[in-house]
């Protein structure tokens, strides 16, 4: 069997990079039209393979009624919307009150349909049949972003076909569809011009507020797709405003990923130095933090509750000393899942990581990639049933009557052996040992400096530390560098 090819994340530099920031946004656009006609022949592996459908009705394509119901919305909206598209050279051939009339029209029907296919509901919850919160459970909350042409049904298909697989809630935030058409056009805009649609900033408050949930210390973003322009948009948002022990909850994994970019910066200079001088070896970022004064906290953010302003409380010295991952990243765990014959990740994901960092134009892809050698790009037919396949239940009930017990404990994708595509160095990309889910082999070296802040931007690993139940990156059987686990 065909192993995976593994890249490790790029480590990052001071090199100009113009996509999305710098870059000419009709440039971009011109460059992303062409090489999408490089990948025609691949064109039809969006939807294919079809079968098997081994996870059922979860399947996108599989012969439900619903599924087939949304499909046919699908149809629709493509015989309306190309019709469309290519008469607009002809508007000027009539009057402007009888191409005004036809747009709004055309409006209409287009929003009616595509109201069928999403409905009203911004969030989704995965049916607790599937997976109840559990107790030890409690500290984790599970964010789906999907991809294009995803309505209502697929999306909650996609987020119980999670918690099925993973035995954990998830949370879905709907990327409404506009059809598959104007959904393209839409991946063009966000890619190319960085504009930020209203499900983007719908979906950032979502993540934000999460983030900042006392009770929880680790947030699992998953995104596909689409999802991952709309992901890789909302974490350079997060960077900005976000605190970084509180970004240490995050971990990112994306399925075919159709970003340009993806950030994830280095927390120090000095981190970032030392892994472009030598990406082999292990930087262990050792940060102290001096506190000299700090002010006693108002009862109600405001004052004493009195109306009053507290005074700055005694001065107090205090240095702790904390050490961070590794990589030195600010996000500490970020995956992406490719297929090498999926048009949307050779677009996406595999056409940015595989750019030769030396060069001044290269963009910034952050993340390790795995490539697997495989085909189509539908969320839960093509990748979850590939990498993660569901166990058939003997009785024909299953969990939740859904007619399976869970993911298999066995599977190809995890026992595939994973065969090393960078070049430490001179790609600027970490090495395969260092890549191994932040694990090492050898020595460390050392990086240490002063931080003035009054919050340690590592106060919160202590938490993480436990990962998941089953363990947090490798195990005897997944040593190869895959970290998404299946739930215990």
């Amino acid at each position: 069997m065909p192993g995976t090819k593994f890249y490790g994340s790029q480590v990052g530099g001071k090199s100009v990079t113009p996509h999305s920031y710098t870059g000419s946004p009709l440039e971009l656009l011109r460059h992303d039209i062409f090489s999408a006609l490089g990948f025609y022949d691949l064109l039809f592996n969006i939807v294919f393979p079809i079968n098997p459908c081994g996870s059922g009705e979860f399947c996108e394509l599989y012969p439900s009624f619903a599924n087939l119901w949304a499909m046919f919305l699908h149809l629709v909206l493509i015989l309306m919307q190309l019709p469309f598209i290519l008469s607009v050279p002809f508007w000027l051939l009539f009057p402007g009150w009888v191409v005004l009339l036809g747009i709004l029209g055309f409006g209409v029907v287009n929003k009616a349909v595509c109201f069928l296919l999403n409905g009203s509901r911004l969030r989704f919850r995965s049916n607790p049949k599937y997976a109840g919160l559990k107790k030890e459970h409690e500290h984790e909350q599970w964010i789906f972003l999907n991809g294009v042409a995803v309505g209502k049904h697929w999306m909650q298909n996609n987020i119980d076909r999670l918690a099925l697989t993973f035995g954990r809630p998830v949370l879905g935030v709907h990327n409404k569809t506009t059809g598959i058409i104007f959904d393209v056009l839409q991946c063009l805009v966000q890619r190319n011009f960085n504009y930020a649609t209203m499900d983007i900033r719908d979906c950032y408050k979502i993540v934000k507020a999460t983030l900042y949930d006392v009770k929880l210390t680790k947030v699992i973003f998953i995104m596909h797709s689409q999802g991952g322009i709309e992901g890789g948009m909302i974490l350079d948002w997060l960077l900005q405003e976000v605190p970084q022990d509180l970004l240490a909850k995050l971990e990112i994994y994306t399925f075919g990923n159709a970003a340009n970019h993806f950030n994830n910066p280095h927390l120090h200079m000095l981190s970032q130095n030392a892994a472009l001088k030598n990406p082999r070896t292990a930087t262990l970022t050792k940060t102290k933090t001096h506190i000299s004064s700090h002010p006693d906290l108002p009862a109600n953010g405001n004052g004493n509750g009195n109306g009053e302003v507290q005074q700055a409380g005694t001065v107090r010295d205090r240095e702790t000393e904390h050490t961070s991952t590794p990589q030195g990243k600010t996000i500490h765990h970020i995956e992406h899942y490719a297929h090498t014959h999926d048009p949307v990740s050779r677009w996406g994901v595999l056409h940015f990581i595989t750019s030769p960092a030396s060069s001044s134009t290269a963009p910034r892809f952050m993340g390790r990639v795995f490539e697997r050698q495989g085909v189509g790009h539908q969320f839960c037919l093509h990748y979850l049933d590939s990498m993660f396949p569901l166990r058939r239940c003997e009785s024909g009930v299953g969990v939740g009557g859904s007619g399976f017990d869970g993911a298999h404990d066995e599977c190809d994708f995890m026992d595939e052996d994973v065969e090393w595509w960078g070049r430490a160095g001179l790609e600027s990309m970490e090495s395969s040992s260092l890549s191994a889910s932040g694990s090492f082999s050898g020595e460390a070296s050392e990086v240490g400096l002063m931080d003035m802040s009054p919050v340690s931007t590592s106060s919160t690993l202590n938490a993480l530390k436990g990962g998941f139940e089953n363990g947090r990156g490798f195990t005897d059987r997944g040593r190869r560098g895959r970290s998404l686990k299946l739930g215990s």
